[in-house]
């Protein structure tokens, strides 16, 4: 169902400090803290004793304690004090998963901790740039599985009905798209010409009148998405696209995390090319993103209610092309991963 060898966004890094956040990821238990230094920590939350979860105890001179009887494991998971016995007993551990704090999230490695490789975390490109300003980072938990997430981020048509009064324009409904394949996803690109600016981006781009759009929609195994908007006036547009002073860029990332099989945790953040010190510009983007996602949200658990109840087969459009394309290629990576496919 999951596929364990890779990053999964587990929390926005304000979201750890030094207390115990017990978080659920890919349905396992897992408790989060951050030692007297700022470094995370993710350990099985779960004593080995009688499984009481570990974030039931204290954190204590950056050990947990468990609540029940007192032992104490450290951040490798070995348990360092047994104060009942007089010996430790040698079994006395609990797994430690890697974690890797970037770009204001806490990343987790759910597979085997000797393939983790920090450089296989996404690169958020101009991050460290001062002209391009990003976002704090937002979340949200979502209760359908991960893959009706990405379905829907790529998938550019559905702005025109569910978000009709923020991402929608003309030619949202029709315009044809083109789908590709890279080493690791699918991409989903078109661009729109000479069409009205959308309601949410009008006020922050550099120019008046109509604009050539780009919608650049990307899926990235397991479950990450970049949603690349690109707005220039009406003309300049088009595959041989030259970015200008009046080219508007906004390119959002999502991560979303496996809860489980009917659950998942969404985060975001969102990039953009203009406005670098105006507050005031980053809380509105911030607080209209968070509205048009709550919208797919309430789709989307309503897509995951009738699918898991539907009495009948679903039908496929042709805008689920590149969906299915990526998820017949997940299995596949799944099916490798757990030893069921050849």
């Amino acid at each position: 169902m999951f596929l364990r060898n890779s990053w999964y966004v587990a929390a926005l890094s304000s979201e750890i400090g030094a207390q115990l956040r017990p978080l659920r990821i890919l349905g396992e238990n897992i408790v989060f803290y951050r030692t007297g230094g700022g470094e995370p920590v993710a350990l099985q939350d779960a004593c080995p004793h009688r499984r009481l979860p570990l974030s039931k105890g204290r954190l204590l001179n950056n050990r947990i304690e468990c609540g029940y009887h007192g032992l104490q494991f450290d951040h490798s998971g070995q348990c360092v004090a047994a104060p009942t016995q007089s010996r430790i007993p040698p079994s006395a551990r609990v797994r430690s998963y890697p974690v890797v704090d970037r770009w204001g999230l806490v990343w987790i490695w759910m597979g085997d901790a000797a393939l983790s490789d920090d450089q296989l975390i996404i690169d958020v490109l101009n991050y460290d740039n001062p002209d391009w300003k990003i976002t704090a980072g937002d979340a949200l938990t979502c209760a359908c599985n991960y893959q009706y997430l990405t379905d829907n981020l790529l998938d550019p048509s559905h702005v025109a009905w569910v978000h009709r009064t923020s991402f929608a324009s003309p030619g949202t409904e029709d315009t044809p798209v083109e789908i590709s394949d890279t080493d690791n996803g699918v991409i989903v690109r078109r661009w729109i010409y000479d069409r009205k600016l959308p309601s949410f981006y009008a006020p922050l781009v550099r120019f008046k009148g109509n604009c050539d759009r780009l919608q650049h929609y990307e899926a990235q195994f397991p479950c990450t998405a970049i949603n690349k908007s690109i707005f220039v006036p009406s003309g300049k547009g088009g595959p041989g696209f030259q970015s200008d002073e009046s080219s508007y860029v906004m390119v959002s990332y999502h991560f979303m995390t496996p809860i489980d099989a009917d659950n998942t945790r969404y985060h975001w953040l969102q990039h953009r090319n203009t406005d670098p010190d105006n507050e005031k510009v980053t809380a509105m983007i911030a607080s209209s993103a968070r509205s048009a996602f709550l919208e797919d949200r309430e789709v989307l658990e309503a897509v995951h209610t009738g699918m898991a109840n539907a009495t009948a087969r679903p039908i496929n459009l042709g805008l689920d092309a590149a969906a299915l394309r990526f998820r017949r290629k997940l299995e596949r990576m799944i099916s490798r991963e757990s030893g069921n496919s050849p």
